[in-house]
C-alpha cells in the first residue's frame, strides 16, 4: 500500500530542487500535490511533469495573501489537507558588516514570516492527525561565512516548530523540521558557483562532508515522506539533519 494513498499535501517552492523532488515522491507515494512558487511558468512545468493528481498555485509567500489563497484552494478543491511542507526560501551570502536593511527584510520576509503565516492560515483547514514539515538548513546551527541572517530566520522557524508541536498535539497534528546539508540543487548557480567551478565546488565538499558527497534532493525526499507518512507517526518536535554528518565538522 502506497505510503500517501488519498492525502493531500502542500509544498512551497515545489516548482524545483528539493521541493519538487518532494512533491514527486509524495505523488509516488500516493498523494495528491498542490504545488506553490512564484513564477507561473515554472509552476505550470512542475505540475505537467508531476501528474494528473498535481495542481499548482503561483504566489509568493512573502505575500501574506498567497497563504489565504492556499487555504481557499485547499477548501475548495479538497476540503482539507493533510500534509504541509514549507520549503520555499531564499538566501543571500553577505558578512553581517554589509547587510542591508532590505537584505535583512526580504530574508525573514520569505523564510520565517511567510512560514509562520502559512501554518497559521493551514492548520484550520488541516485534517486532525496531520503533519507539518519546515525545510531549515545546517546554517541555523553550523556557523557559515555570510550566512548570519539566513541561519537567523532558519533558527525562528526551528523555535515555531517545537513551539507548535506542543500547540497542535491535542488534534494529533505532527510538526517536525528538515534541514538539509549541501544538496546538489539548481540553487547553486543561484549562489554563484558558475559551471566551470563546479568540479572544484563539488571536491572541496566532498572533503567536507564526512560521507564524501553532497546530497541528492531525492535522499531529501524520502526524509520528508518519513516525517510527513505514517512511518513516522512517534515523530514530532524534531530537526533531522539530512546533511551527510557535516554537522559534525
Amino acid at each position: 500500500m502506497q505510503a500517501l494513498a488519498g492525502k493531500t499535501a502542500i509544498v512551497t517552492g515545489g516548482n524545483s530542487g528539493i521541493g519538487f523532488a518532494i512533491a514527486s515522491r509524495f505523488m509516488e507515494a500516493g498523494a495528491s500535490v498542490i504545488v506553490v512558487g512564484r513564477r507561473q511558468d515554472a509552476v505550470d512545468a512542475a505540475v505537467q511533469a508531476l501528474g494528473s493528481r498535481a495542481s499548482g498555485l503561483t504566489g509568493d509567500v512573502a505575500d501574506l495573501g498567497t497563504h489565504d489563497r492556499v487555504a481557499a484552494l485547499v477548501a475548495e478543491r479538497f476540503g482539507k489537507v493533510d500534509i504541509y511542507v514549507a520549503n520555499a526560501g531564499m538566501n543571500t551570502i553577505t558578512p553581517s558588516a554589509a547587510v542591508g536593511v532590505d537584505e535583512y527584510d526580504v530574508q525573514f520576509a520569505t523564510n520565517t514570516r511567510a512560514v509562520f503565516f502559512g501554518v497559521q492560515k493551514i492548520v484550520p483547514v488541516m485534517r486532525d492527525g496531520g503533519a507539518i514539515v519546515l525545510v531549515s538548513s545546517i546554517a541555523s546551527h553550523k556557523v557559515l561565512d555570510g550566512h548570519a541572517v539566513y541561519a537567523g530566520s532558519k533558527a525562528a522557524m526551528e523555535a515555531f516548530a517545537r513551539s507548535w508541536a506542543l500547540e497542535l498535539k491535542t488534534r494529533g497534528i505532527r510538526v517536525n523540521v528538515l534541514s538539509p546539508g549541501p544538496v546538489d540543487t539548481p540553487i547553486l548557480a543561484k549562489l554563484g558557483v558558475a559551471a566551470d567551478a563546479r568540479p572544484a565546488f563539488e571536491t572541496m565538499m566532498a572533503n567536507a562532508i564526512p560521507l564524501g558527497r553532497m546530497g541528492r534532493p531525492e535522499e531529501l525526499a524520502s526524509a520528508a515522506l518519513l516525517l510527513a507518512s505514517d512511518a513516522g507517526s512517534f515523530i514530532t518536535g524534531v530537526n533531522l539533519r539530512v546533511d551527510g554528518g557535516i554537522a559534525l565538522t
